[in-house]
């Protein structure tokens, strides 16, 4: 890993960066400034992410130079599907540019909610650029802009595990499972895996990679259930984190908690040692913020013990796109573009230090921002983690999300949830999303 990323910042960087820039426009070149002289009026955009805003000085910066005001609202991940199911069935503005999850873009193609971003943006061009970009296209259409790069990886604290007398990183599950339960019983972390068990979105992710890891998949290629049988890598993943929770490995108040609140509770201050499925850049923009973290410094990126060794790393990319109602288009490409370029998305993940972070986000989506990222040397892993993007990232389904994902992906969530509060068995749930998957046509 070491190698490639030798290669790839002492050859490419250089390179990619310029690359990047010219090739899509998103950097402070001529494609950008004429869309800034198109949008440059009294003109306020509504945007709707499911991140924090980027920090107000950039966005002063920004409004300076295109003369776009940003009206930023930061809505929780799962309130913002909400929000943007109830304005596209009533037909009703809610914003210029929203949020366009990998899973929702199978049913965003399917119902039109976004148009098509294709005149705005070359594809083709695009390809080389963003290694997660198809995640955003259904027969030859962009539905969003990827607007970070995300993988589903391991974090470990390293100093917890050092002092459970633990030498070696796990490279199998079944250590991982070891070093875990050796940190408990030594006393030095009462409860020391984070799962996220509240029900909603990232509890699904986290089953999808511990399905993975367990040396399987969720979904066929013809959306067919994997997981049904007992002896099945999804079923056995379930059975592990509700007993994972049972135990006591997991902190009881977990059941209420979504991903990164688990994540800024339980991890950043030490509550807990690991997270199984933690989210690319959290060290960077999570544990390492001094002003929201006790663990600066101790937390680490490992490989993803699997059954047999490393698991693959799924890919859970965010991207940004405009709804058919936007009333400020040619502002809104502004937007997304500035957002998109090479060094903001590198400052937003750490590359400028913490008072660029926006807290949560994982890596830049395009390998621009990734060499920018690496060459700063500010966030620990940064190099593992763009290799993984570039070269070892895998899709969550391998036909992508099918359009019902949203109605499975609840399913999921609620029946795991409800199994790790004894509200049902696992045979149970996983019987009640077997159905589900049946009832969508799966």
């Amino acid at each position: 890993m070491a190698d490639k990323h030798t290669l790839r910042t002492g050859r490419r960087t250089a390179a990619v960066l310029a690359a990047a820039m010219a090739a899509t426009g998103l950097g402070a070149g001529p494609a950008m400034a004429a869309h800034a002289r198109q949008a440059r009026t009294t003109v306020t955009i509504n945007v709707d992410i499911a991140y924090p805003p980027p920090p107000a000085k950039m966005l002063a910066a920004f409004t300076a130079r295109t003369g776009i005001k940003v009206n930023y609202s930061y809505i929780q991940w799962d309130n913002l599907q909400t929000k943007i199911a109830a304005a596209a069935e009533a037909h009703t503005y809610f914003a210029d540019v929203a949020d366009v999850d990998w899973s929702k873009v199978g049913e965003y193609y399917t119902s039109k909610w976004f148009m098509p971003l294709n005149k705005y943006f070359n594809v083709s061009a695009l390809k080389s650029q963003y290694p997660q970009l198809e995640s955003f296209v259904r027969n030859g259409q962009l539905l969003g802009m990827p607007s970070d790069a995300s993988l589903l990886v391991t974090t470990v604290n390293k100093k917890d595990f050092a002092k459970a007398g633990i030498t070696k990183m796990p490279t199998t599950f079944a250590q991982y499972a070891a070093d875990l339960s050796a940190v408990q019983k030594k006393g030095v972390v009462a409860h020391p895996l984070d799962i996220p068990l509240a029900a909603a979105e990232g509890l699904s992710t986290y089953w999808y990679e511990m399905t993975a890891a367990f040396g399987g998949g969720v979904l066929s290629s013809s959306y067919k259930p994997l997981f049904s049988s007992p002896s099945s890598p999804g079923y056995r993943a379930m059975e592990w984190m509700v007993n994972a929770y049972k135990s006591g490995l997991v902190p009881k108040g977990n059941l209420a908690l979504e991903d990164y609140q688990g994540f800024g509770q339980d991890q950043a201050h030490n509550l807990t040692a690991s997270v199984f499925s933690d989210y690319s850049g959290d060290i960077g923009t999570i544990y390492n913020v001094p002003s929201s973290s006790t663990v600066v410094g101790d937390v680490v990126y490992i490989p993803t013990p699997g059954a047999r060794g490393t698991a693959p790393n799924l890919g859970n990319p965010d991207g940004i796109g405009i709804p058919t109602s936007a009333k400020n288009v040619a502002a809104a490409v502004t937007f997304i573009k500035w957002y998109d370029s090479a060094a903001n998305q590198a400052a937003f993940a750490g590359a400028d230090g913490p008072s660029k972070v926006i807290n949560g986000f994982p890596l830049p989506a395009n390998v621009g921002g990734l060499g920018i990222l690496v060459k700063s040397g500010k966030v620990p892993g940064a190099a593992e983690l763009a290799d993984l993007v570039e070269h070892h990232s895998r899709a969550i389904f391998p036909a992508g999300a099918p359009p019902w994902y949203p109605a499975f992906s609840n399913a999921v969530y609620t029946n795991l949830h409800s199994a790790a509060a004894g509200q049902e068995t696992v045979a149970s749930a996983i019987s009640a999303i077997v159905s589900q998957v049946a009832s969508l046509g799966g």
